[in-house]
């Protein structure tokens, strides 16, 4: 019997040269990344957000308000309300503390709390005839906002001395 002898050799792995770009590729990915989550960002705020104005400035700037996103705040004038129930309209007139009046339109559900409101907010854009057309309405009610009375307790005063 022959021996023969062998030795073994261990194979070692090769170590791979470190990639100087793999710093690089992650600093473009983050860039990347950062670059579009503002741009949804910028997006998203512009196409949803609305600037606040008073009504006075929408009347005293008219050309440059229309078609613009808008919020108007403003008291309602009473009995301006015309709504249409067979179209889903309604209209009716804002006014700010000068007494500057607008006309709103809102197409959608009359709010069943209409008729007490004293207050509205509207979201919306100005159209060419002058009528603010509203995509949101908010209203405020007085009843929800006001004060709860104080209350006055009165005892009586024992005017017999005891009895």
């Amino acid at each position: 019997m022959s021996e023969s002898t062998s030795e073994s050799t261990v194979v070692q792995p090769q170590i791979a040269a470190k990639n100087p770009n793999k710093k690089l590729k992650f600093i473009i990915g983050g860039a990347v990344i950062l670059v579009t989550i503002v741009y949804l960002m910028i997006t998203s705020i512009s196409s949803t957000g609305a600037y606040y104005i008073t009504v006075s400035d929408l009347q005293n700037q008219p050309a440059s308000a229309i078609g613009k996103k808008a919020r108007v705040e403003g008291t309602l004038v009473p009995d301006s309300e015309d709504w249409d129930a067979i179209n889903l309209l309604l209209k009716f007139r804002m006014q700010d503390e000068t007494g500057a009046q607008i006309v709103v339109s809102f197409h959608g559900s009359r709010p069943s709390n209409f008729a007490r409101a004293t207050e509205a907010i509207v979201e919306g854009e100005l159209l060419p005839d002058g009528t603010f057309r509203a995509d949101n309405l908010l209203l405020k009610c007085p009843s929800r906002y006001e004060e709860a009375p104080d209350v006055t307790e009165f005892e009586a005063v024992d005017t017999n001395g005891g009895q």
